[in-house]
């Protein structure tokens, strides 16, 4: 003779609860996940005379960046403050972080770091690197 035995309610709810979680996780890709993007955010190009790079640091001083390359490195580090908040102020909304800060980009070639020139307008930080000029691609004539 077979006995069966009835699996108490709170089982099935978990191994329902188990199977959603399964399935939800296994239907979120890691395209789905965000990631944090680095500060500051920066784009960068080339052309033969060198490198251009550009950083958007709002509400930074120009007092507060350090900028420096080594080797093929170039680093940017800097500090934003915190916004003046009263403190019987209610905060509903804070995205905007604060803090030390520091990117390191590596350049696709060498730069002159004699001949770096760095400028500061509304929040956007402009660097340019100019290639060594040992390094720059030269045009070779083919004889016939």
């Amino acid at each position: 003779m077979y006995k069966t035995f009835r699996t108490p309610s709170i089982w099935r709810e978990m191994d329902r609860l188990q199977r959603d979680m399964n399935r939800l996780f296994n239907q979120r890709s890691s395209s789905h996940l965000r990631v944090a993007p680095s500060y500051p955010a920066i784009n960068t190009w080339a052309n033969e005379d060198g490198l251009f790079v550009s950083a958007e640091m709002p509400g930074v001083s120009t007092q507060d960046i350090d900028i420096s390359v080594t080797g093929n490195t170039l680093v940017i580090t800097g500090e934003r403050g915190a916004d003046d908040i009263p403190e019987d102020a209610r905060i509903h909304r804070k995205e905007r972080g604060y803090g030390k800060f520091s990117r390191s980009i590596q350049l696709p070639f060498s730069v002159d770091a004699e001949k770096v020139e760095a400028s500061f307008k509304n929040g956007v930080l402009n660097i340019l690197l100019p290639q060594v000029e040992a390094e720059k691609p030269k045009k070779i004539a083919i004889k016939n």
